[in-house]
């Protein structure tokens, strides 16, 4: 599996840290083709990563910024896309088995609690009751 990963100034850290991890772990994880500087803008990170899982049906996205909120503001406005702003590994399980999310994003969390973000939501299945599915079904009305 495909995991694209972006931060803006204050993730890098842990962009990298995660990139390296789900490495190691057998998946494949790759960051954004953008260069970090003080200041740099989320939205150019937000928009490249939710344009590559866009294009990626089977991946997934992870995105890092100060807080997470505005990260998941921009992904959501690229078609095909549904990013749910986290703060814990159970936020992360409910958004992908609930809501069909196929990206997240978050901010403030140490390296071992976004690495457990991260893993809970790669390995929770994706929506599959037909309450869930069906209001995924309501979301993926909107992109068309």
């Amino acid at each position: 599996m495909k995991i694209f990963i972006g931060t803006d100034h204050n993730g890098i850290e842990t962009k990298d840290y995660l990139i390296s991890e789900l490495n190691k772990l057998g998946y494949e994880a790759v960051g954004t083709k953008l260069v970090n500087s003080e200041g740099d803008d989320y939205p150019k990170f937000a928009i490249e990563v939710a344009s590559n899982v866009a294009r990626n049906s089977d991946s997934l996205g992870v995105l890092i910024c100060g807080n997470g909120i505005g990260m998941s503001i921009v992904a959501n406005k690229i078609k095909g896309i549904r990013c749910a702003r986290c703060v814990n590994s159970d936020d992360a399980r409910k958004a992908k088995e609930h809501n069909g999310a196929n990206m997240v994003s978050f901010g403030g969390l140490n390296n071992n609690d976004a690495l457990d973000l991260v893993l809970t939501f790669i390995n929770t299945p994706s929506a599959h009751e037909e309450r869930h599915l069906r209001r995924v079904d309501m979301i993926k009305e909107l992109d068309k």
